[in-house]
């Protein structure tokens, strides 16, 4: 089976091509004889019904500095030259990314949108994981001063992040003798009208902070990040450091809870956060740690989640 890809997502001379997700996808998509198109999501187009891009054939290769060659642009019609679709470009999950999925759903299923873009557009990962409260630390979702005050006197340590970042971007530690929680809010407030996410804070954070990769919502393997001397944030982004882990009973139990409605809503690939056995957050945006899991257990799990997009083909 040779299918059409068309991969939505960053530049391709951005990526690293040693940690991106994508490419992983994108070299094992190519290995098993499938057609590849790259572009950008602000070359997506709709007109009178017709879902269209401006997009490059591609073929990948690892070798740095020379890991991608384009062919000459060409516009696409996403419905009838394209069988599958990879929407992967980062977020933040604002109203581009939003908008995007709302073009995208005109096509899918008929041409498969990896993951659903309505459910990805119902389930942005700080806002979807509040659906299991009794696997979370304690947590406030609010643009309220007064309640973030309130939920500060009770626990005390706390974490506040922007409730749509990603990469650990905007992600503050306070510690009970902090006087900068007001003028954190205040900065938080004028830059954007959208509500904070306030956590309790974790100390097992120290620890690491566990990606769990879940296919068809089945937990296939982890990785932990441990965050840098002096930070809270693990993410890789800033500094976490990947190493080896292994899946425990608690993280076991976590996915087996969350993974049905992952496949009900058509997930296919996500990315779960766990610290010291809560879970923190859902990513079904555009998951990272295909190769980081490789590159410590030799599993590929590009393969698995190709092996069940071609299932639904």
């Amino acid at each position: 089976m040779s299918l059409r890809v068309a991969v939505q997502m960053d530049p391709m001379e951005s990526i690293n091509i040693d940690g991106d997700s994508s490419f992983a996808l994108m070299l094992e998509a190519q290995a098993r004889g499938h057609k590849l198109w790259h572009y950008h999501v602000r070359h997506l187009s709709m007109k009178a019904g017709e879902v269209t891009a401006w997009a490059h054939p591609v073929t990948v290769k690892r070798e740095r500095g020379a890991h991608y060659e384009f062919g000459p642009p060409v516009p696409l019609d996403l419905a009838r030259d394209i069988d599958v679709v990879l929407m992967r470009q980062d977020p933040p999950f604002d109203m581009a990314y939003i908008t995007a999925t709302h073009i995208l759903e005109h096509i899918h299923p008929k041409t498969l949108v990896v993951n659903d873009p309505a459910s990805v557009r119902n389930a942005p990962e700080k806002l979807f994981v509040l659906k299991f409260p009794e696997l979370m630390p304690e947590t406030l979702v609010t643009s309220d001063t007064r309640e973030i005050i309130r939920f500060r006197q009770e626990h005390g340590d706390i974490i506040v992040k922007p409730l749509f970042g990603n990469g650990g971007a905007g992600v503050f530690h306070l510690k009970p003798n902090d006087s900068n929680l007001n003028s954190l809010i205040e900065m938080f407030t004028e830059r954007s009208r959208e509500p904070l996410m306030v956590q309790k804070y974790l100390p097992a954070v120290r620890q690491g902070d566990k990606r769990v990769i879940l296919i068809d919502g089945v937990a296939l393997g982890g990785i932990n990040r441990v965050p840098a001397e002096g930070e809270a944030r693990s993410n890789m982004h800033v500094g976490g450091t990947p190493v080896k882990t292994v899946l425990t009973e608690r993280e076991l139990e976590i996915c087996a809870k969350i993974g049905p409605e992952l496949k009900a809503r058509g997930m296919i690939f996500v990315g779960i956060d766990v610290i010291g056995g809560y879970l923190t957050e859902i990513n079904v945006t555009s998951p990272t740690g295909l190769q980081e899991l490789a590159r410590f257990d030799g599993i590929h799990l590009e393969r698995n989640i190709w092996d069940a997009i071609e299932a639904r083909r």
